[in-house]
């Protein structure tokens, strides 16, 4: 499935708009990986265990959104749009939701 940040599709004719669709996902945060990230994982003020989380997130949010647009008869998604957000107490859980429009584009 065709998954785009842009209003259209270049060299494709959207015939259907089918609606919004979305997909979220929440990731707890490890306390252990909390401690050992601001120990040893940060290298050129870059933690890699939380890019690791952020991208599974994001991942999994794609995902159910592309599973959305495909149920209501879409083959793409424009318009996509990502946001990240920490939720809970001291901002102990990750969440990403990506939203869009489904349509469906002639081939």
């Amino acid at each position: 499935m065709l998954v785009t940040t842009t209003n259209n599709i270049e060299g494709k004719k959207i015939i259907k708009y089918l609606g919004l669709v979305s997909g979220e996902a929440i990731l707890g945060a490890n306390i252990f990986k909390d401690i050992f990230a601001s120990i040893r994982d940060i290298v050129g003020g870059r933690s890699a265990a939380y890019e690791k989380e952020l991208r599974t997130a994001k991942d999994i949010a794609i995902s159910e959104m592309e599973e959305q647009a495909k149920n209501l008869g879409g083959n793409a998604v424009i318009a996509v749009d990502i946001d990240y957000e920490t939720i809970g107490q001291g901002g102990s859980m990750l969440m990403v939701s990506a939203s869009g429009t489904a349509v469906v584009v002639a081939d």
